[in-house]
Protein backbone atom coordinates (compact mmCIF):
# COMPACT_ATOMS: atom_id res chain seq x y z
CA UNK A 1 0.00 0.00 0.00
CA UNK A 2 2.43 2.40 0.96
CA UNK A 3 4.60 1.47 -2.74
CA UNK A 4 1.20 2.14 -4.44
CA UNK A 5 0.56 5.00 -2.74
CA UNK A 6 3.93 6.78 -3.28
CA UNK A 7 3.97 5.83 -6.62
CA UNK A 8 0.96 7.74 -7.67
CA UNK A 9 1.43 10.71 -5.78
CA UNK A 10 5.16 11.62 -7.10
CA UNK A 11 4.19 10.34 -10.90
CA UNK A 12 4.62 13.33 -11.78
CA UNK A 13 7.61 14.33 -10.15
CA UNK A 14 9.42 11.02 -11.40
CA UNK A 15 8.76 11.75 -15.07
CA UNK A 16 10.43 15.32 -14.67
CA UNK A 17 12.92 14.12 -13.22
CA UNK A 18 13.70 11.30 -15.99
CA UNK A 19 13.23 13.48 -18.75
CA UNK A 20 15.09 16.56 -17.56
CA UNK A 21 17.89 13.74 -16.38
CA UNK A 22 17.96 12.22 -19.73
CA UNK A 23 18.34 15.55 -21.04
CA UNK A 24 20.79 16.81 -19.03
CA UNK A 25 22.86 13.56 -19.64
CA UNK A 26 23.49 14.63 -23.60
CA UNK A 27 24.82 17.94 -23.18
CA UNK A 28 27.72 17.34 -25.53
CA UNK A 29 25.13 17.31 -28.24
CA UNK A 30 22.45 19.99 -27.29
CA UNK A 31 21.60 22.04 -24.46
CA UNK A 32 18.88 21.25 -22.72
CA UNK A 33 17.61 24.74 -21.96
CA UNK A 34 18.37 27.03 -24.54
CA UNK A 35 18.28 26.93 -28.76
CA UNK A 36 20.98 28.47 -29.74
CA UNK A 37 20.98 29.88 -33.57
CA UNK A 38 24.20 31.67 -35.08
CA UNK A 39 24.96 33.31 -37.89
CA UNK A 40 27.91 34.88 -39.93
CA UNK A 41 27.23 37.99 -41.11
CA UNK A 42 28.84 41.12 -42.94
CA UNK A 43 28.31 44.58 -41.81
CA UNK A 44 30.16 47.67 -43.45
CA UNK A 45 33.67 48.23 -41.79
CA UNK A 46 33.71 50.83 -39.15
CA UNK A 47 36.25 52.63 -37.00
CA UNK A 48 35.85 52.06 -33.70
CA UNK A 49 35.34 55.53 -32.49
CA UNK A 50 31.67 55.56 -34.64
CA UNK A 51 30.51 52.95 -32.70
CA UNK A 52 28.11 53.84 -30.03
CA UNK A 53 24.45 52.33 -28.63
CA UNK A 54 22.61 53.68 -31.75
CA UNK A 55 24.76 52.31 -34.09
CA UNK A 56 24.58 48.34 -32.53
CA UNK A 57 20.87 48.95 -31.85
CA UNK A 58 19.98 49.66 -35.44
CA UNK A 59 22.61 46.93 -36.54
CA UNK A 60 20.61 44.18 -33.92
CA UNK A 61 17.36 45.97 -35.41
CA UNK A 62 17.94 45.26 -38.87
CA UNK A 63 19.10 41.61 -38.22
CA UNK A 64 15.32 40.80 -36.55
CA UNK A 65 16.82 41.34 -32.26
CA UNK A 66 16.10 43.93 -29.93
CA UNK A 67 17.06 45.20 -26.67
CA UNK A 68 20.64 46.27 -26.55
CA UNK A 69 21.64 45.71 -22.93
CA UNK A 70 25.74 47.09 -23.65
CA UNK A 71 28.80 46.01 -25.27
CA UNK A 72 32.02 46.23 -24.81
CA UNK A 73 35.76 45.89 -27.16
CA UNK A 74 37.18 42.37 -25.90
CA UNK A 75 40.26 42.71 -27.57
CA UNK A 76 41.78 45.53 -30.55
CA UNK A 77 39.19 45.12 -33.35
CA UNK A 78 36.48 43.52 -31.82
CA UNK A 79 33.18 44.99 -30.17
CA UNK A 80 30.91 42.58 -28.07
CA UNK A 81 27.22 43.41 -27.58
CA UNK A 82 24.95 41.66 -25.93
CA UNK A 83 20.84 42.40 -26.61
CA UNK A 84 17.73 40.85 -24.96
CA UNK A 85 18.22 37.37 -26.21
CA UNK A 86 21.35 37.14 -27.51
CA UNK A 87 24.62 38.27 -28.66
CA UNK A 88 27.03 39.87 -31.88
CA UNK A 89 30.61 40.09 -32.59
CA UNK A 90 31.64 42.03 -35.03
CA UNK A 91 35.39 42.47 -36.29
CA UNK A 92 34.99 46.40 -36.84
CA UNK A 93 37.88 46.50 -39.03
CA UNK A 94 36.69 43.68 -41.53
CA UNK A 95 32.92 43.94 -41.46
CA UNK A 96 32.61 40.41 -40.19
CA UNK A 97 30.29 39.73 -37.87
CA UNK A 98 28.56 36.80 -35.50
CA UNK A 99 25.28 37.41 -34.59
CA UNK A 100 23.71 34.37 -32.13
CA UNK A 101 20.10 34.29 -30.75
CA UNK A 102 19.61 32.66 -27.54
CA UNK A 103 16.34 31.39 -26.39
CA UNK A 104 15.08 29.05 -23.55
CA UNK A 105 14.08 25.73 -24.53
CA UNK A 106 10.22 25.12 -24.36
CA UNK A 107 9.31 22.55 -21.49
CA UNK A 108 13.09 21.24 -20.95
CA UNK A 109 13.95 25.07 -19.86
CA UNK A 110 11.06 24.13 -16.83
CA UNK A 111 11.60 20.81 -16.20
CA UNK A 112 15.56 21.22 -15.93
CA UNK A 113 15.00 24.15 -13.27
CA UNK A 114 13.16 21.63 -10.72
CA UNK A 115 16.33 19.41 -11.31
CA UNK A 116 18.81 21.61 -10.63
CA UNK A 117 17.24 22.53 -7.66
CA UNK A 118 15.65 26.04 -7.38
CA UNK A 119 15.48 26.65 -3.70
CA UNK A 120 14.86 25.55 -0.25
CA UNK A 121 11.53 24.28 -0.47
CA UNK A 122 12.59 22.47 -3.76
CA UNK A 123 15.04 21.19 -1.64
CA UNK A 124 13.08 19.66 0.97
CA UNK A 125 10.69 18.23 -1.16
CA UNK A 126 13.86 16.91 -3.43
CA UNK A 127 14.74 15.38 0.08
CA UNK A 128 11.36 13.57 0.89
CA UNK A 129 10.89 12.71 -2.94
CA UNK A 130 14.65 10.47 -2.47
CA UNK A 131 13.54 8.92 0.81
CA UNK A 132 10.42 7.87 -0.90
CA UNK A 133 12.39 6.49 -4.12
CA UNK A 134 14.05 4.39 -1.12
CA UNK A 135 10.87 2.98 0.40
CA UNK A 136 9.55 2.27 -2.62
CA UNK A 137 12.83 0.21 -3.49
CA UNK A 138 12.78 -1.23 -0.72
CA UNK A 139 8.91 -2.48 -0.68
CA UNK A 140 9.20 -3.19 -3.84
CA UNK A 141 11.85 -6.24 -3.34
CA UNK A 142 9.14 -7.86 -1.21
CA UNK A 143 5.59 -7.16 -3.28
CA UNK A 144 5.97 -10.32 -5.25
CA UNK A 145 6.99 -13.20 -3.54
CA UNK A 146 7.68 -17.26 -4.67
CA UNK A 147 10.01 -17.39 -7.76
CA UNK A 148 9.62 -14.73 -9.16
CA UNK A 149 10.12 -12.82 -5.89
CA UNK A 150 12.88 -11.99 -3.81
CA UNK A 151 14.14 -15.58 -3.04
CA UNK A 152 14.82 -16.21 -6.68
CA UNK A 153 14.59 -13.92 -9.74
CA UNK A 154 13.98 -10.70 -7.97
CA UNK A 155 17.31 -11.76 -5.80
CA UNK A 156 19.37 -12.31 -9.36
CA UNK A 157 17.60 -9.01 -10.83
CA UNK A 158 18.29 -6.75 -7.75
CA UNK A 159 22.17 -8.34 -7.52
CA UNK A 160 22.39 -7.54 -11.14
CA UNK A 161 21.20 -3.92 -10.27
CA UNK A 162 23.88 -3.47 -8.22
CA UNK A 163 26.29 -4.85 -9.76
CA UNK A 164 26.48 -2.11 -12.86
CA UNK A 165 27.13 1.00 -10.98
CA UNK A 166 29.62 -0.80 -8.55
CA UNK A 167 31.75 -1.78 -11.80
CA UNK A 168 31.38 2.04 -13.28
CA UNK A 169 32.56 3.21 -9.62
CA UNK A 170 35.00 0.14 -10.08
CA UNK A 171 36.76 0.74 -13.20
CA UNK A 172 35.30 4.68 -14.69
CA UNK A 173 36.48 6.24 -11.91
Amino acid sequence: MIHRDLGYFFFGVTLIYAISGIAINHNEIWNPNYIIKGKDISVKPVAKENISRDYLDSLITAHGERGLKGFYFPKAGLVKAFFKEGQIVIDYSTGEARIESIRKRPFFNQINFLHYDPGRWWTYFSDIYAISLALMAITGLFIVRGKNGLLWRGLILALAGLTIPIIFLLFFR
